[in-house]
């Protein structure tokens, strides 16, 4: 059977397959496993595409989002306010600082964090609010930020974004941003990796400390930090990948506008709920999330896989009805778009490469399993 994966690891390593080979001869001739050129390089160089100042890369996402927290002052006692709807790392990097995550839901149409229910969350001890770019769009990070009291900060959530902006805007801007390269996302490395990206040097600098075992010298313990440091063989992969992420996003693109049409009469029909974006969001399309509606999530995806579809959910439940966030004192019923979403959510296979075959035969299989 000729599958269709979610996500095609093979046809972009084949892109960058001898640029990665020649880096990594580089690198094993001179040595450089932890920092280096490469690593220096390509800090730079995603600082310069995503229009912030600072960039420091780290051992993978979760590291880089527990690390911009703790950059904005999140410990033990402390609040952090976030959406249900995410990814389980975005609590779990803020129940490592020590601070207590207070969920909120989401927007019923994009999934992205409802921006009053967020404020109307923060309290004395809340640190920090931590909007979640979801899919490949961004939350509302600087209209939030704009009213917050002085004693919260931003941080935001970028491990799906590379590339994207709100109102022109990206992520890290006048803020402190975390994102992951794992290897299924936009920018994404041979193993984990991630990065905190800021304009603010002092916050960058303490990143850098932080992931360094709290120096940024050799036997140098400024602070009580940890070891999460990017490595200089992920370094090569991004720096390749990065070289031709823009054309890629825009590949996305494409792709996403293409399902928008192919799905069209399912949405017209009641059956499918196509993806929102938000009004002033520059989209890149990590993810296409459709909503099924009158059928049985599981059993389309039992049946789309079955036929060599590649089709996912992100996420199956949201934060507060994990077991691990239990003590949270949630229960079913407390965040309903995002329990709802849960129980609609399915993803297509999207990747730059996917072509407009694939994508027919992607629409074929979804009708079918929808009838």
């Amino acid at each position: 059977m000729n599958r269709i994966p979610l996500v095609d690891l093979r046809a972009a390593h084949a892109e960058v397959a001898e640029e990665v080979r020649a880096g990594f001869d580089r690198v094993l001739a001179d040595t450089a496993f932890i920092g280096g050129d490469e690593v220096r390089a390509f800090e730079r160089e995603y600082a310069a595409f995503t229009g912030v100042a600072h960039c420091v890369g780290t051992a993978n996402g979760t590291d880089a989002l527990e690390l911009a927290l703790r950059a904005a002052g999140a410990g033990a006692g402390d609040e952090v306010v976030l959406p249900a709807n995410t990814f389980i790392a975005t609590a779990g990097a803020v129940a490592r600082t020590g601070a207590r995550p207070v969920l909120v839901d989401c927007l019923p149409d994009t999934l992205l964090i409802d921006p009053q229910a967020a404020l109307d969350a923060v309290r004395a001890a809340t640190r920090a609010v931590v909007p979640v770019h979801l899919y490949g769009q961004c939350a509302p990070a600087a209209e939030l930020a704009a009213q917050l009291p002085a004693h919260a900060r931003i941080v935001e959530d970028a491990a799906q974004c590379q590339g994207a902006t709100r109102a022109g805007r990206p992520p890290g801007r006048g803020t402190i941003a975390a994102t992951s390269f794992y290897p299924g996302k936009n920018l994404g490395a041979y193993g984990d990796a991630g990065a905190v990206v800021t304009d603010d040097a002092d916050a960058a600098d303490l990143v850098r400390a932080l992931a360094n075992h709290g120096g940024t010298a050799k036997y140098q313990h400024d602070v009580a930090g940890f070891n999460s440091r990017l490595d200089g063989l992920q370094a090569v992969v991004l720096r390749a990948k990065l070289a031709r992420l823009a054309a890629g996003n825009e590949a996305r693109r494409t792709a996403a506008a293409r399902y928008d049409a192919l799905l069209a009469d399912l949405a017209e029909s009641g059956r499918l709920t196509l993806p929102a974006t938000a009004g002033g969001n520059v989209h890149v399309w990590h993810l296409y999330v459709v909503r099924v509606t009158g059928a049985d999530r599981d059993a389309v995806v039992g049946k789309l896989n079955a036929e060599g579809i590649g089709a996912g959910v992100h996420y199956p439940a949201p934060v507060h009805l994990t077991p691990a966030f239990r003590h949270l004192g949630h229960g079913r019923g407390d965040f309903p778009h995002a329990e709802l979403a849960a129980e609609r959510m399915l993803s297509l296979p999207l990747f730059p490469q996917i072509t407009a075959a694939q994508q027919q035969r992607v629409v074929d299989a979804l009708t079918d399993a929808l009838r």
